[in-house]
């Protein structure tokens, strides 16, 4: 009964809010309010560049509440734990099967946090590498090698990993490239602008591909 609830529900709200973004809230003691200008910047630069209409102040939501249905694309972020009830996973679930899409950022070290519980969330998936002919690098912009370095923090080469519902991939987790820092205003990071754009591109198609599939 609540999946067939939260898929009407989701359904019923795609079409009033078909082109809005919202910031996951979570427990834990992560910092999930990070980042504070990245999503209103990527947002500018959508409906500047890609057509898009998407409120230019993303709204902040709860895993646990069923006003995540009302968003087609929620944004995560934060750089330590980060802990979902049974209620958040079994709701967080329900949103993502039902057509929902979640893009999570590691702003660093977050990592090992959100890959213990999103277990809870799809038991018996693992998170997979995107090859970079996947068609979220190749969409509006083309990223040959696929996600693109934005910070350093271990060295580490910036990989992207996905579940998949049914071919669809529904959940986005890209590692050590933090495209939130990216996106942040110019005097935050002190970034070039050309390391400001690439992140930004990379976010309009994330956002294309989920607005899209």
């Amino acid at each position: 009964m609540k999946l067939i609830f939260s898929l009407f529900f989701f359904l019923f709200s795609f079409f009033s809010f078909s082109q809005d973004l919202a910031i996951l809230k979570y427990k834990g003691g992560g910092d999930w309010y990070g980042n504070p200008t990245a999503l209103p910047n990527l947002i500018a630069f959508c409906n500047s560049n890609i057509n898009t209409k998407i409120n230019s102040k993303p709204q902040t939501v709860e895993v646990g509440s069923t006003d995540i249905f009302q968003y087609p694309f929620l944004h995560m972020t934060g750089h330590g734990n980060v802990f979902f009830s049974e209620t958040d996973a079994e709701n967080l679930r329900n949103y993502l099967i039902s057509g929902g899409f979640l893009h999570i950022d590691d702003n660093y070290g977050m990592q090992p946090y959100i890959t213990k519980e999103l277990k809870k969330v799809f038991p018996n998936q693992e998170l997979v590498e995107l090859p970079a002919n996947h068609k979220i690098f190749n969409n509006v912009y083309k990223f040959k090698k696929g996600l693109p370095k934005i910070h350093e923090h271990d060295g580490k080469r910036p990989q992207a990993f996905g579940i998949f519902n049914k071919d669809r991939l529904v959940l986005l987790f890209t590692y050590e490239s933090d495209l939130g820092d990216g996106w942040e205003d110019e005097e935050v990071h002190n970034d070039p602008a050309d390391v400001r754009e690439k992140a930004l591109k990379m976010g309009a198609n994330i956002v294309k591909y989920a607005f899209e599939n």
